[in-house]
């Protein structure tokens, strides 16, 4: 009878790990990773700095420092290398930085009607390729479908041509490395990086506008690498598998997009991302002492830790629904406690206005094709990068075998919690390593050791 009692116990406790036991590691991973990064940052919103001083600190001239004094950024630049000394966003403000920012707004400053053509090109020409025609239901990674997307679309404004093949293959293996070991589902492999890095380096007279002076020809390969074929294609892919997943959950807001109603379509995105804001947090280093209208003074050197999801989440009824008509019958979106792009004072996205006419794009042509449906849970890192059915739609309208899609759902559903439990443990056990070799290696601060000495050795590696 004990026994029996024994392993039904266990039995009930190995049944019910996918509900908590992802919890338990996501927080126990952040505790780790606070106690190797040490103690430094003041979080904003926090104890110090209220919600309602964070636009007000954020755009503060002195909350400008990116990189230089803050242990956060050796592990940044340990994931975005190499050629982080040279990433438009972890740049420090000066003439440099404000070369490289003018730089990507011009090959960015695309006219809208030939922004949608590009995208509606590649859209179609990735779907024909990865999905086909065939009338079969197909389940798909979200973010692994949109990645050569963006590869191609971004590698056309880069260049003016459409994207060889081998050459997307390049661009999609850096960029897939990139954001697998920045989630901690798998250790960076650089032999991806530096292949992508030798083709960049090999093509820097066939670029449409002239790249930054002042830097090396590798470091104009890196400034390519990390702001185009890194950032943008993973901040597209992930915005996207974001944007799909929640049309998925949400048929009124599907149907919403495919109305061609740009106003109410712009709202869902709007708050699909404030939901599910790209970045968790944004650390500035301050290079001058701040004093905040309540009279809280911030000291030069504090790293000041800007976290999105709680300010998106703060001022809002009932924070975690899905509510687009937030964003139609309340105050203006510029009033509110949302800056999915950032704030104009302090290094914001330079693809604030081509981002949404393109994801506006590239949603209308997967749902003109596909109804969405999904039963994976859905989480600002979207580490599970987005499993979603693909329902191809035929005349009239209708979804297809609605049984097949409900079973295809159940199944979808049990992977995913499944895929939970290992992923959190993979994630805790890679991310703990990831966090200490970042710290060993400190890729940061040896590079401003070496500016400031150049013929003192750091003992750095890569």
């Amino acid at each position: 009878m004990l026994i029996a009692l024994i392993a039904a116990g266990a039995f009930a406790v190995l049944v019910s790990l996918p509900w908590w036991l992802p919890g338990r590691i996501v927080a126990l991973r952040g505790r780790l990773f606070a106690r190797i990064n040490g103690d430094e940052g003041i979080a904003v919103p926090g104890d110090l700095i209220g919600v309602e001083r964070f636009r007000e600190v954020y755009a503060h001239p002195a909350a400008g420092g990116r990189s230089k004094g803050a242990a956060l950024s050796d592990l940044f630049w340990y994931w975005l290398s190499p050629g982080a000394h040279v990433h438009q966003e972890h740049l420090e403000a000066g003439e440099l930085y404000d070369e490289v920012a003018r730089t990507t707004r011009r090959f960015l400053a695309v006219p809208r009607v030939d922004a949608e053509e590009l995208t509606r090109r590649r859209v179609t020409n990735v779907l024909d390729e990865r999905v086909g025609r065939g009338d079969g239901i197909r389940l798909v990674r979200l973010r692994d479908l949109m990645m050569p997307i963006w590869a191609e679309v971004y590698y056309e404004l880069v260049f003016g041509e459409p994207c060889p093949r081998a050459a997307r293959d390049l661009i999609v293996g850096n960029a897939d490395d990139v954001v697998t070991a920045l989630k901690c589902c798998g250790l960076r492999h650089m032999d991806r990086r530096h292949r992508l890095t030798r083709y960049l380096a090999g093509r820097l007279d066939d670029v449409q506008h002239p790249l930054p002076t002042g830097l090396t020809d590798e470091e104009r390969a890196f400034y390519l690498q990390g702001t185009f074929f890194n950032t943008a294609v993973v901040q597209m892919s992930e915005a996207m598998g974001h944007l799909l997943m929640v049309l998925a959950r949400h048929p009124d807001a599907a149907a919403t997009a495919i109305a061609d109603d740009d106003r109410a379509f712009d709202r869902v995105m709007q708050e699909t991302m404030r939901l599910y804001p790209l970045f968790g947090v944004a650390h500035r280093i301050t290079t001058g002492d701040i004093t905040v209208g309540d009279g809280t003074e911030i000291p030069e050197g504090s790293v000041l830790c800007f976290n999105y999801p709680d300010f998106h989440r703060t001022g809002f009824a009932d924070p975690d629904r899905f509510e687009p008509d937030r964003f139609r019958d309340g105050p203006a979106a510029k009033d509110l406690n949302h800056i999915p792009f950032g704030i104009a004072e302090n290094r914001p996205c330079p693809a604030w206005r081509l981002a949404p006419i393109t994801m506006r794009v590239a949603a209308r042509e997967v749902l003109r094709r596909y109804a969405l449906a999904t039963s994976a849970s859905h989480t600002r890192s979207m580490p599970n990068r987005g499993p979603c059915l693909l329902v191809p739609r035929h005349p009239g309208g209708t979804r297809g075998p609605r049984r097949k899609v409900r079973a295809r759902l159940l199944f979808l559903r049990a992977r995913d919690r499944v895929e939970d439990v290992w992923r959190s443990l993979v994630q805790l056990v890679l991310g703990t390593y990831m966090v200490w070799d970042a710290r060993r290696q400190r890729l940061c601060e040896h590079h401003f050791a070496r500016l400031e000495n150049p013929h003192a050795s750091t003992g750095s590696s890569r």
